[in-house]
């Protein structure tokens, strides 16, 4: 069924739409002095629900530039009339929408495309395309070569920061403000952070982790990097050697080397890092004084490690007298079945600097990290950071407690989990529809991005060049190897931060682009 929106401008009114089984292409655009005709199509055939279908058309229409940002929609129940559907439907579309950034409501106004929208391509840049099988018509965007920065980002799994629960935080950061901790202080705070923090830190990390913790055994931090970095020179001398994965995370290995420690990498295979060729570290290197593991989501290919290994890499570690520094950077992410529960859970004798993040689950520009393990180590990482930082965000830090305290931050989690799962199976669909023959991926059971090798003959660091000139960001695996020339050919795409529509134009980018 085609459904025509007739936008009238100048004066928001939106007569009667036209609802009819009308032969006209998808994309097709009819710009005048005072109006514009946007025709999109609604798929009664559709695995996807009507009210997701609709959000999806009206970003569409924004995103192309039809629908300016300001611009009053109609009220829900003119809609529903209109279109001869629930109410509630509209308003599920509409919410959809807001919850991605896209439309505003304002009590007592109505619902607006948000303002703060950059500007978007002109109707004009938009054609009609072939018609395909059955009738469905697919619109051809052409792609622009772009010479600034890239316009749509594959992140390495970083979060959508347009989902941030902004009232819940604003509310959370007004009380903070007044709390007498902050209001009565007469200097600096604890450079191990928030007491009511760690407090509430302590609460979830034993309900969803099972670390039983006491305030004194956490160290908050300005994300989880600055935990790693105080962890490296709260733990090695210089010269002394920390074992990474291979691949793995660069930053992390930035952190140890900025200690002046010497970083070896061990391989990872299907199961996370491998315990053997860790072992034979061990024996032949003297100086290995530690082992960075991500294992509930291994960075950055995604893979979980088995319990049978994670059983050997304890032992080795104890055996071997290693420090294990266990960075468990997106563990909320999980969508197919519970969280691993951590390392340091059932660690026993075997030292384990347990690191954490909060910003993966509100956004990248709040920084809040922590850490957890021996209290010796803790107490040097705490000391190095009063030298640098004496203390945290104090409201910040307040603010978050009381999102974890009343379970905002746990609601917040599960319905952006639900979000991310559905931009997870959204890319992997696009993937194997338009790149399967040339790609090769499986579907993560957790985390926020998916790990995808290049069928041989195919260059990741061409590619990625080819797509940033028309506009997308992607990073060649390379940048997450320590032996440049070992280096897969392949990407890690991080899904969560684009929403339907980017991805959609993302993957036809790279579909177009491959080299």
């Amino acid at each position: 069924m085609m459904i025509v929106l007739w936008i009238v401008g100048g004066n928001d009114l939106w007569p009667t739409l036209v609802v009819a089984g009308m032969d006209v292409p998808v994309s097709r655009i009819e710009l005048g002095r005072s109006m514009l005709e946007i025709a999109f199509e609604l798929d009664e055939h559709s695995a996807a629900p009507v009210f997701l279908q609709l959000s999806r058309a009206i970003i569409a229409a924004i995103d192309a530039g039809r629908l300016e940002p300001g611009r009053k929609l109609p009220g829900t129940r003119a809609l529903a009339v209109s279109l001869k559907i629930h109410r509630n439907t509209v308003d599920a579309a509409y919410h959809e929408a807001v919850m991605q950034g896209w439309l505003v409501a304002e009590p007592s106004r109505g619902t607006f495309v948000a303002r703060d929208l950059p500007a978007m391509p002109t109707a004009g840049s938009i054609h009609p395309g072939p018609a395909a099988e059955k009738g469905r018509v697919r619109s051809t965007v052409s792609l622009p070569t772009c010479g600034g920065p890239p316009m749509l980002f594959f992140s390495d799994g970083a979060p959508d920061a347009r989902l941030l629960p902004r009232a819940e935080l604003a509310r959370a950061f007004r009380r903070a403000l007044t709390t007498p901790e902050f209001l009565r202080a007469s200097g600096y705070g604890d450079p191990r952070g928030a007491l009511a923090l760690r407090e509430a830190l302590c609460e979830h990390l034993s309900a969803e982790r099972g670390l039983a913790l006491a305030p004194a055994d956490i160290l908050v931090t300005r994300g989880s990097q600055m935990a790693l970095f105080l962890a490296a020179g709260a733990l090695l001398e210089r010269d002394e050697v920390i074992a990474v994965e291979e691949p793995g995370y660069p930053l992390a290995v930035t952190a140890f080397r900025a200690a002046g420690a010497r970083v070896v990498g061990v391989p990872v295979d299907a199961d996370g890092l491998s315990v053997e060729h860790l072992e034979r570290l061990a024996v032949s290197e003297q100086k290995l004084r530690a082992v960075y593991v991500t294992p509930h989501h291994q960075y950055p290919t995604t893979v979980t490690m088995g319990a049978g290994r994670r059983i050997r890499l304890l032992d080795v570690a104890r055996r071997h007298g290693l420090t294990i520094v266990e960075d468990d950077y997106d563990h909320e992410y999980r969508f197919d079945g519970k969280p691993v529960l951590p390392l340091a859970s059932r660690a026993g004798d075997v030292p384990v600097l347990y690191v954490g993040s909060l910003s993966k689950v509100l956004a990248p520009g709040i920084r809040l990290g922590y850490a957890t393990g021996p209290v010796d180590l803790l107490q040097r990482m705490a000391d190095d950071r009063q030298a640098i930082d004496r203390q945290g965000d104090v409201p910040l830090e307040h603010a978050v407690a009381i999102l974890l305290r009343e379970g905002d931050l746990g609601r917040h989690a599960r319905k952006t989990r639900r979000i991310y799962q559905a931009r997870r199976d959204l890319l992997a669909r696009s993937l194997t529809s338009k790149l399967g023959a040339y790609l090769d991926f499986a579907i993560p059971p957790g985390g926020l991005a998916l790990w995808t090798r290049l069928l041989p003959g195919l260059d990741a660091e061409r590619w990625s060049h080819e797509a940033r000139r028309h506009g997308l960001a992607v990073t060649p695996a390379m940048s997450q190897c320590l032996d440049l020339v070992r280096a897969p050919q392949a990407f890690r795409l991080g899904f969560a931060s684009l929403d339907d529509v980017e991805t959609s134009r993302a993957v036809e980018i790279l579909a177009m682009t491959m080299p």
